[in-house]
């Protein structure tokens, strides 16, 4: 660190769009408590633009070379999820903290390893699920744990996949189609959503489901080509928490450029609380939530959002930058306090495990019973 401020190296940084321009690099610039001072993309003519839009002084052609960089303190990774684990990988073996996107591996057993190799390294590492620090989760949260609801019985959620699970699918994800990816409805929506359920209400101990893939090819929007399509765009799960209570999960993929909104219904024995986006077109993890209470016998009215929940600058943005950013500040914090960050590669690893469960489940038809993951 220079100044009080963490070094930050950024695997992914396309001068040309994606979510690191979309995300990290704005939320990131509205922080004190960084300064990006690198980034690496596959082609130095894109890696040396990448530098200039994004200001940074050093720019490299592989994960390698960046982490290996004196002047970067933490890596991040945001890159396709085939490419994660060489790029932690690299953070880890240059003893750098590491934030990678969601989902952390291919699968939960390069999740493992990457969370093993993380701690035997002695780094903090983050995972990209940002609805833990969304100013809605955490109040929601705190509503149930102060018992507002009373006791809660069942958690219920609908909500839009679209762009991924449609008949159509832009030139940008033509490539996401096949299970190899570790993109699509179940492993993007689907675990950003079980983390938004687990902020709430807390670890499911057992799931069922059922997915469909209702197009065996999908057509580019922009070129009209076909693409075969081996992973499945409409996917429902039901599951139970600890203490009994149910969760239901509807997910729908489609063809619009983003979503419409979501529902999500929490009952308890005093009480319902209803969710949704203060604006429409964003997902549950980015969006500010409205919240609505319908007491057992009184009138429903609307809950604001206290303003002590917002942790990120008063004129942070909406949308995916500023539960992003919330998410970096505690990483900062958590680099400075020697302490291990929320949501780390553990936090992770359990949301993998339980979406192969739903996986399972799907495939078999079968309940799994889900297993702690060990360390």
């Amino acid at each position: 660190m220079t100044n009080g401020r963490i070094r930050v190296g950024i695997v992914g940084a396309s001068p040309d769009g994606g979510w690191a321009a979309q995300a990290h690099l704005p939320a990131l610039a509205m922080l004190d408590e960084y300064r990006v001072t690198a980034v690496a993309t596959t082609r130095t003519g894109s890696a040396r633009r990448a530098a200039e839009r994004f200001r940074a002084p050093s720019a490299f052609t592989s994960a390698a070379e960046l982490a290996a960089h004196p002047e970067v303190d933490l890596v991040v990774v945001s890159v396709r999820t085939a490419g994660h684990a060489e790029a932690v990988r690299a953070a880890i073996g240059s003893g750098k903290h590491v934030l990678s996107e969601w989902p952390l591996g291919v699968d939960a057993d390069e999740a493992t390893a990457l969370a093993r190799a993380a701690d035997g390294a002695g780094v903090v590492h983050a995972v990209g699920l940002q609805v833990y620090h969304s100013p809605g989760a955490r109040f929601v949260r705190d509503l149930l744990a102060a018992g507002r609801l009373g006791r809660v019985e069942s958690v219920s959620f609908v909500g839009a996949a679209d762009p991924l699970g449609g008949s159509r699918i832009p030139q940008s994800l033509a490539w996401s189609t096949t299970p190899a990816a570790a993109t699509g409805v179940l492993m993007i929506m689907a675990g950003h959503t079980l983390a938004a359920i687990d902020q709430i209400a807390g670890e499911l101990v057992e799931v069922s489901a059922m997915a469909a893939s209702r197009h065996d090819r999908v057509t580019v929007i922009e070129t009209g080509q076909l693409v075969d399509n081996h992973i499945a765009g409409q996917l429902a799960f039901v599951g139970r928490f600890g203490d009994g209570a149910l969760a239901s999960i509807s997910l729908h993929g489609g063809s619009a450029p983003g979503p419409d909104g979501f529902l999500l219904k929490v009952a308890g024995t005093e009480g319902t609380l209803t969710i949704t986006p203060a604006r429409t077109g964003e997902y549950m993890n980015w969006a500010d939530w409205r919240v609505g209470l319908a007491p057992a016998g009184g009138a429903p009215r609307e809950l604001p959002v206290p303003a002590r929940y917002r942790t990120v600058p008063s004129g942070a943005a909406g949308g995916p930058v500023a539960n992003v950013a919330a998410l970096y500040r505690d990483l900062a914090t958590a680099i400075r306090e020697h302490r291990p960050a929320h949501p780390d590669f553990h936090t992770a690893v359990r949301h993998q495990r339980t979406l192969a469960a739903i996986d399972r489940a799907a495939r078999t038809g079968v309940c799994q019973v889900l297993e702690t993951p060990r360390r």
